[in-house]
C-alpha cells in the first residue's frame, strides 16, 4: 500500500490528518496537471480544492486496482473535464505571463525556473491538450502508460500512438524555437 492510499485509508477510518497528508502531498502536482486543462491559474486552484472536497465529502471507494496517485489524478481529470463541459470555453495563460502573476503563484515560478524547463513548457502550451497531458503525465509525474491510460481514458496503444505523437510534436515546436540537441 503506497503513502497516499494509507493515508486515505486512515481518513476513511476518521483520522484526519489522513487527508491533510494527501493535500500536503499532492497538491502542487494536481495544480500543475489541471493547469493544463483550463489554463487559469484560478480556475485550477478551484479545481484542484474540488478534487480534495470530493474525497472528503463523497469519499470515494478507492479499490486498489492501481496507484493513489493514478486514481487521484484520474479524479482530478474527470473534475476538469466536467469543469470544460460547463464553461464550454478553454483560455490559455501564456506561459510569459506567469512571473507578472503574484505570491500565490510561486509554485509555478519555482517549477520553471530553469531556462530549458521554460522552453520546454512553452512548446508544450503550443501542442494539442492530449499531447500536452500525456508528455505531462508521463515525463513531469512519472506515470507508465497504463497508469497514463487510465487517468486518459484510453487503451495502452493508443497511449503509445499519442506519446510517439507527442514527442514528435514536442521536438518541431523546439526545433521552431531554436533550441537544438543530440539525438
Amino acid at each position: 500500500m503506497d503513502i497516499g492510499a494509507a493515508a486515505y485509508s486512515r481518513f476513511l477510518e476518521g483520522d484526519n490528518s489522513g487527508i491533510e497528508e494527501i493535500i500536503a502531498e499532492y497538491k502542487d502536482a494536481l495544480m500543475l496537471y489541471l493547469l493544463g486543462f483550463c489554463g487559469n491559474i484560478t480556475a485550477a486552484e478551484d479545481l484542484m480544492e474540488d478534487v480534495f472536497v470530493k474525497l472528503v465529502v463523497d469519499k470515494p471507494a478507492f479499490k486498489m486496482k492501481s496507484s493513489f496517485k493514478t486514481w487521484l489524478f484520474a479524479i482530478a481529470g474527470n473534475v476538469a473535464r466536467d469543469y470544460l463541459r460547463k464553461s464550454k470555453r478553454r483560455s490559455f495563460v501564456p506561459l510569459e505571463n506567469i512571473a507578472e502573476m503574484g505570491e500565490e503563484e510561486d509554485i509555478l515560478k519555482e517549477h520553471f525556473r530553469s531556462e530549458n524547463k521554460l522552453l520546454i513548457h512553452r512548446c508544450l502550451d503550443s501542442l494539442n491538450p492530449d499531447y500536452r497531458q500525456v508528455i505531462y503525465l508521463t515525463f513531469f509525474e512519472g506515470f507508465s502508460n497504463a497508469e497514463a491510460g487510465r487517468i486518459m481514458k484510453k487503451t495502452n496503444r493508443q497511449i503509445e500512438n499519442l506519446l510517439y505523437r507527442a514527442k514528435q510534436a514536442l521536438k518541431a515546436e523546439m526545433r521552431k524555437e531554436g533550441y537544438t540537441y543530440e539525438e
